[in-house]
């Protein structure tokens, strides 16, 4: 029996194993059987976490967050977890190598997906002018060409930042009305720095080792056309890793997991919920590793309490 299971890795994951394992909890950390240490380990730089002045690579900044954890006690499983049951006292936890684990409390840390565009070496591009974080990538593209793809407030938001760094950003819609609120909508508008595409989809990516422009087709004659660019800002949408619980825990209408206020707490006592999982909005390292602390520390008291 642990007393703590821990599912998913990254900064919120790592971040409530060195925690708990602190606190002598053991924890046990199932990290994934290929994708361990999260969505930093497609990170190339990473300049924005607190404590390193140089920056440093997003997997290295995992390798670094784990050793920590292992060094504290955390026993870390690189498997995947196939099937979960939270609703009893005592939590099971299965995992594709064919283990069951009992626990008891469970902190979920599984993450979101960010949405791609599905285009052919859009993933070999990522860290090379592709991108899905304007907050962690767009100082690099200073006095640059920029394109944001999405027509929602997150992708309105990422133009407005980046154009602070870009000497010229187009955002692109494959639509000609936007779903983003109004405000957002003429925030942009009002931007000099920001042109409006409407009614086109990118269609290919062009460059060899960086990313160089895009190719466009509209969406309503089909025509065909180029634009020159040095970074692309994907921005239509993330999809939170809850396929596992979404039929035990209360899911917010966004269909990330919903948590009590500002704690880690889920619908079920003695399960804990942290990082991107649970977070729509905010989506960096930091705050997941802030997320991960809350989860663990929420995890403690209830295991002292009961």
């Amino acid at each position: 029996m642990r007393n703590v299971i821990i599912v998913g890795s990254g900064p919120a994951g790592y971040t409530a194993a060195i925690y708990t394992a602190r606190a002598g909890l053991e924890p046990l950390l199932i990290a994934s059987s290929v994708e361990a240490g999260g969505e930093l380990m497609k990170t190339t730089e990473v300049e924005n976490f607190p404590g390193f002045p140089d920056g440093l690579m997003g997997p290295d900044l995992m390798a670094s967050m784990q050793a920590q954890a292992e060094r504290f006690g955390t026993e870390i499983l690189l498997d995947d977890v196939i099937e979960v049951e939270l609703k009893g006292d005592i939590k099971i936890v299965k995992t594709g190598g064919g283990q069951t684990f009992e626990a008891k409390t469970v902190i979920l840390a599984t993450g979101a997906a960010y949405r791609e565009l599905g285009l052919p070496r859009e993933k070999e591009l990522s860290g090379h002018g592709v991108s899905w974080c304007a907050t962690c990538d767009g100082f690099f593209f200073r006095e640059k060409a920029i394109a944001v793809v999405g027509g929602g407030d997150s992708a309105m938001e990422e133009a407005n930042f980046l154009s602070r760094f870009g000497s010229k950003v187009y955002l692109i819609h494959r639509r000609d009305s936007f779903k983003a609120s109004k405000t957002m909508q003429d925030r942009v508008l009002n931007n000099p720095k920001i042109e409006v595409i409407h009614n086109s989809a990118v269609e290919e990516l062009l460059g060899e080792k960086n990313l160089s422009g895009v190719k466009l087709k509209n969406t309503v004659d089909g025509s065909v056309s180029e634009l020159s660019i040095d970074g692309l800002f994907i921005a239509i949408g993330s999809d939170p890793r809850v396929w596992l619980v979404e039929n035990q825990v209360e899911l917010t209408s966004e269909k990330f997991i919903k948590v009590d206020g500002r704690s880690s707490r889920t619908s079920i006592p003695g399960v804990f919920a942290c990082g991107d999982v649970i977070d729509p909005t905010y989506r960096q390292a930091i705050t997941a590793a802030g997320s991960g602390c809350v989860a663990a520390l929420d995890a403690e008291h209830y295991l002292d309490s009961h």
